[in-house]
C-alpha cells in the first residue's frame, strides 16, 4: 500500500486554482461552468432593490482571492475606510461626479451603472489601470455602494485602499 502525504504547500496551488473560478464566474454569470462553484449570493445581489446591503465581506474577500491569485496579501476591511467610502459613493451619486482620491489613501477605485458587486470587479479586473489599483500596495480597505435612481448611472460604487 502506497501513502501520499499532502502537504500545505501542495494545498497552496488547489486555494489559488479555486479562487481563480471563483474570480472567472464573476464573467460568466455567476457560475463557473460546469464547477459546482456558485457565486456567493452578496457578490450578486442587485444594489438597485428596495432594502439592498451590500456584504461588505463578500466584497474584501473576492477582492482578496484575486490579489492572492497575483501573490499579494490579503485586505482587511477596516470599518472606518467603509465609511469613507459610503461618504465617497453618496456624494458620486448625488452629484455624478466622481470624487477625487483623498490625499491621505493609497487609492480608490470608482465604478458606476453596474447593479451587482460581481459585475463590478469584473470591470475592475478586465481594466488594466483598474486591475493595478486592485494589486495597490495597501493593507486595508473599505468599499460602499449608494443608489440615486435620479442619477444617469444609478449605482455607484466605491473602493478606497490604505496602509
Amino acid at each position: 500500500m502506497i501513502l501520499h502525504r499532502v502537504s500545505k504547500p501542495a494545498l497552496l496551488p488547489l486555494a489559488a486554482v479555486a479562487a481563480s473560478m471563483a474570480i472567472g464566474a464573476c464573467s460568466m454569470g455567476g457560475v463557473a461552468p460546469s464547477s459546482g462553484l456558485a457565486l456567493a449570493p452578496g457578490l450578486s445581489a442587485r444594489m438597485d432593490q428596495p432594502g439592498a446591503v451590500l456584504d461588505r465581506a463578500q466584497a474584501i474577500g473576492i477582492i482578496n482571492a484575486y490579489r492572492a491569485t497575483n501573490g499579494l496579501p490579503a485586505l482587511i476591511s477596516d470599518p472606518a475606510l467603509d465609511g469613507t467610502a459610503q461618504a465617497l459613493a453618496t456624494q458620486y451619486a448625488q452629484t455624478g461626479t466622481p470624487p477625487s482620491t483623498p490625499q491621505d489613501l493609497a487609492g480608490m477605485k470608482l465604478s458606476a451603472g453596474y447593479a451587482t458587486f460581481a459585475e463590478t470587479f469584473s470591470g475592475w479586473r478586465n481594466n488594466p489601470a483598474d486591475a493595478a489599483g486592485l494589486r495597490a500596495n495597501a493593507t486595508r480597505a473599505g468599499v460602499a455602494v449608494a443608489f440615486n435612481p435620479t442619477s444617469s448611472y444609478g449605482i455607484h460604487w466605491v473602493l478606497v485602499l490604505d496602509q
